[in-house]
């Protein structure tokens, strides 16, 4: 006869004990990989967040330079539209430079523009014995203030 059937194990109990010892030592496999997969992410997500902390530091830094650092008039070019001599080309050029030498060192955005143009534009520069009428063409108000002046002489 069947040694088991002498122990009273049957067939049945040891093919369903084989099946759920199965089950659990899956289960317990299954659950290490899926822990382990879980810990692997936690600590990319972690990397992830330290990376954008980081980042965030950086451009909130950036962001307050931005804020706090301002754009200067840091120099004045004046171009001119002018078919007269170039001694007296020169004295206009420093006559003008002369008159907007104040806004060296402001700031660009609380220069007002229309104040800038109505410095020079229609009037007439007394230079030596000769007199010159100054019209503003175009300006350009950055660290370097631009600034396009026609000028003809005044007949006499």
């Amino acid at each position: 006869m069947n040694p088991l059937n002498n122990k009273g194990l049957n067939g049945k109990s040891c093919f369903f004990t084989g099946i759920i010892i199965g089950i659990l030592v899956g289960a317990a496999a299954f659950n290490i990989m899926v822990s382990y997969r879980l810990d692997s992410l936690y600590k990319r997500i972690a990397y992830f967040e330290q990376i954008i902390d980081d980042k965030n530091a950086v451009l909130e830094k950036f962001e307050k330079n931005i804020n706090t650092r301002s754009l200067r008039i840091k120099r004045i070019e004046v171009a001119l539209v002018f078919d007269g001599d170039e001694i007296d080309q020169i004295n206009i050029e420093k006559s003008v430079k002369d008159r907007y030498s104040e806004l060296l060192g402001k700031e660009v955005n609380k220069v007002d523009s229309d104040l800038i143009v109505e410095v020079v534009d229609k009037r007439i520069l007394k230079i030596e014995d000769k007199e010159f009428k100054l019209k503003v063409n175009k300006l350009i108000l950055t660290e370097v203030m631009k600034i396009w002046i026609s000028v003809e002489p005044v007949s006499q």
